[in-house]
């Protein structure tokens, strides 16, 4: 078979090289594309009667691809948010290949209309500030791990970190030192796009204690063991919290507490402190603002206040009509 119809060919490229050397993604990503060809070469083995080795660009049709994204909504159970996941790596695999294989330029044209679905969005969970407060009074500060878990949440509160962008944190990366006139951090979110976040003065003290005696390229958050946390680390670190808060706070058992929903809960509230939603995309390390426009809906009371701004006020008794002042009559009248 020539290189150029090899479906192998091309994917060894697209991962091993395209996606590391050239776009440079996150590891996260890269799994997440591999792991989508990974599900979708057996699928069209399968479906076209041939060896995975011997696949070409062409079995791996528009139709045939379709039929592999309903399959692993149908079968596998997958949300649609997954199965449009799966699309976007399938669609950025058939770009690279109609880049450097013009004969395909068809082919992927075709593999780009296959169409998004869309489902229900969810409403975004967030926690009020007594629930904010709660949580991270929870962690005892006495102990070193309870302190570290105090630091962590409370710096996932101040940034909105995503738990990838706290877990590869550095000690390099946070401007805490005494002659720094605004304390900061350098945040390396998707794409490897960094971007700066402002500390309290409070995250600062505390980060600084937490990090006193380390280098400038060590973890800043270390697990039980003394190595770099992961993010599912964090993840379990703030279900614990949130099992045990949930024990004073019954409502909590409602709202699905994640490192995630900490960060809708960031900026959910500098929302609703009155920053303009361009600063908080730039917070959050969003590349649209239409990603971050979101958290304009979500607030009740904020549209509460809006809708008493608009509201029409009951006049009472009608106004009477001006056929009916007898003194402007008159008045007419006499002209």
């Amino acid at each position: 078979m020539n290189k150029n119809t090899s479906a192998g060919y091309w994917i060894r490229g697209f991962l091993s090289e395209y996606m590391t050397d050239m776009r440079n993604l996150s590891a996260n990503t890269l799994h997440s594309y591999r792991d989508t060809i990974r599900l979708l070469m057996p699928f069209v083995g399968k479906a076209v009667h041939k060896s995975i080795d011997s696949l070409s660009v062409g079995d791996l049709s528009s139709k045939v691809v379709t039929k592999f994204l309903d399959y692993i909504e149908s079968e596998r159970k997958c949300s649609h948010r997954t199965r449009n996941q799966r699309l976007s790596a399938i669609v950025a695999l058939a770009k690279y290949i109609a880049q450097n294989s013009p004969e395909h330029i068809e082919w992927c044209r075709q593999i780009r209309n296959i169409p998004v679905k869309k489902g229900p969005r969810r409403i975004i969970t967030y926690l009020e500030k007594n629930e904010m407060t709660a949580l991270l009074n929870l962690p005892d500060r006495k102990d070193k791990h309870g302190y570290r878990d105090y630091a962590l949440l409370l710096f996932l509160y101040n940034t909105g970190a995503r738990a990838d962008e706290a877990a590869n944190l550095q000690v390099k990366d946070l401007a805490i030192g005494k002659g720094s006139r605004l304390h900061f951090v350098t945040l390396t979110g998707k794409g490897m796009k960094t971007r700066r976040c402002p500390l309290w003065d409070n995250t600062s003290k505390v980060l600084g204690l937490l990090t006193a005696s380390r280098c400038e390229n060590d973890n800043v958050f270390l697990n039980r063991l003394g190595k770099p946390i992961t993010r599912f680390g964090i993840y379990e670190m703030v279900i614990k919290y949130a099992d045990i808060l949930a024990e004073n706070m019954p409502e909590i058992k409602k709202k699905r507490l994640t490192p995630h929903t900490i960060r809708h809960t960031t900026a959910t509230h500098l929302l609703q402190a009155g920053v303009d939603i361009n600063t908080i995309r730039a917070w959050l390390g969003h590349v649209s603002v239409n990603t971050t426009n979101i958290y304009a809906e979500v607030d009740m009371q904020m549209k509460a206040a809006a809708l008493l701004k608009c509201e029409i006020k009951d006049a009472g008794n009608r106004k009477p009509r001006w056929r009916d002042d007898r003194n402007l009559m008159d008045f007419l009248d006499s002209l």
